[in-house]
């Protein structure tokens, strides 16, 4: 995931959050996930989650729109 620049662990810890159109983000652990986000699993200092989500989330397009080009818009 470019763009992101490095910045210095300050020992907090996140979650990585996927919400219904399948697009990641991250979130600070010790603040609820607001609604429509759900924790995906993974969890750790920021840059271990965005380099999660860079490896994981290759496709950007929303879930809605990988469907309908696919032709199963369900």
């Amino acid at each position: 995931m470019g763009g992101h620049e490095a910045r210095p662990d300050t020992g907090e810890v996140y979650l990585v959050v996927r919400n219904d159109e399948e697009q990641y983000s991250i979130w600070r652990a010790d603040r609820e996930v607001p609604a429509g986000w759900y924790p995906e699993g993974r969890r750790g200092s920021r840059q271990e989650c965005l380099d999660h989500i860079g490896v994981i989330w290759t496709d950007m397009r929303p879930l809605s729109l990988r469907r309908r080009l696919a032709g199963a818009d369900v």
